[in-house]
């Protein structure tokens, strides 16, 4: 096995390209600061409430996959529930968040479960170099069987740390109760699983019902599932965003009154023509010199050969930036960590991320058809960049009326 070896950093005349957007907010107003001020909110110690919650006995906090929050305010006419509740206003509470960097599923609920950036718990992309073994493994829904989901990303989450002071529930789909994000990233408290929404409100509400303090996270996927298949802009997309709004409607009337529900998203979304999804690997330019390829359609790691050093970066970023211009954003890991897209980074998190990161910044997605099914090229609804569309999503908090009859 090839040792994946970190580059020494670039000279500091191109350390941070002025080009590349802002790092997310962590540890002020990012996805990983809900969980946190939800337990702080409920009164587990140890944690701050950043985000400024009111001061709650219960919490329930509903992620809706890939609701970016233009999207929401795009798509109002759809979510009479929400767009009421938009329009209460919500205090000191912000209306919108960073998602994690990559703007993915994996970097962000698990940067949500537990309350770090993506350079600390290790999920760095959709899928990623294992340096140990030399070769790429999934994040989300393939784990590789030689990795320990917990040895991978090694830090107890909030739930683990919040059970030991409250109740803490997930309602989500039976085939997360045990899976390798789960317990990566969402371990700790008990499991409630059922598959339509209005059996998941009804084991939400049943969940909640006891006496004591209590913390929820209830997980909402057919969003994103829609948007990939059907682009966010179908109406696909618009029925199950309609969905959505009925089934947090539902909790609001069935949670105990004066829960706190709070609403967020992993990430955003954008669509993308099929003549803008791009197999890179078709030109040699793209991939010269690079040993593995990772990453999503909208964010690509690319991993050189330990012999092509330093020039061997610049004439690949080179290559990228001749190809595309400014339809990209092209930088190395160590403009990455320099600029804080990751936050914080790890010693052993390090050579999971790409020596060299393309970043779509237009309506683009890149595929290497050596190593992805033909299919991957079907998806329309895409993220995991650097856009406004795909890194801000929603917060709304509101409390829940409790034992009423839902409006229609």
């Amino acid at each position: 096995m090839t040792p994946v070896r970190v580059p020494e950093p670039l000279s500091t005349a191109h350390a941070l390209p002025q080009s590349l957007p802002a790092a997310p907010a962590f540890g002020d107003r990012s996805i990983a600061e809900v969980l946190t001020s939800a337990a702080a909110s409920v009164g587990v110690p140890g944690f701050e409430n950043r985000l400024k919650l009111p001061p709650a006995k219960r919490i329930c906090v509903v992620l809706a996959d890939g609701l970016g929050r233009n999207l929401l305010k795009q798509k109002s006419a759809h979510t009479p529930f929400l767009r009421d509740v938009m329009q209460s206003g919500q205090g000191q509470v912000p209306v919108s968040l960073d998602s994690a960097f990559p703007s993915t599923t994996a970097a962000s609920l698990a940067s949500f479960g537990t309350g770090l950036a993506a350079g600390q718990h290790g999920m760095v992309g959709y899928d990623v170099l294992d340096p140990d073994q030399d070769r790429v493994v999934n994040m989300l829904g393939g784990w590789d069987a030689d990795v320990d989901p917990e040895q991978w990303q090694p830090f107890p989450t909030v739930f683990q740390r919040a059970a030991e002071h409250v109740e803490v529930t997930t309602v989500s789909l039976p085939q997360f109760s045990d899976s390798a994000m789960t317990r990566a990233a969402l371990r700790g408290g008990r499991y409630v699983t059922a598959t339509t929404s209005h059996a998941r409100t009804a084991g939400a509400a049943e969940a909640m019902a006891g006496a004591g303090p209590s913390l929820m996270y209830f997980y909402v996927n057919e969003l994103d599932k829609a948007g990939h298949r059907h682009g966010c802009q179908s109406p696909q997309w618009e029925h199950q965003l309609e969905e959505l709004d009925a089934t947090v409607n539902r909790l609001s009337a069935t949670l105990p009154a004066g829960t706190t529900i709070l609403l967020t998203a992993d990430h955003g979304m954008l669509d993308v023509p099929e003549s803008q999804r791009i197999d890179y690997a078709a030109d040699p330019a793209l991939v010269a010199g690079v040993r593995h390829t990772a990453g999503e359609p909208r964010m690509v790691h690319l991993y050189l050969e330990e012999s092509e050093g330093e020039s061997g970066r610049a004439r690949l970023l080179e290559a990228w930036r001749a190809r595309f211009g400014d339809r990209i954003w092209a930088f190395t890991r160590e403009e990455a960590i320099a600029a804080g897209l990751f936050g914080a980074v790890r010693a052993e998190v390090g050579p999971r991320i790409g020596d060299v990161m393309i970043a779509a910044r237009d309506a683009l997605a890149f595929y290497d058809t050596r190593r992805v099914r033909p299919t991957a090229l079907e998806v329309v609804g895409q993220h995991g960049s650097l856009t406004k569309a795909e890194r801000e999503v929603p917060l709304l908090c509101f409390q829940a009326d409790g034992k009423r009859a839902p409006r229609a």
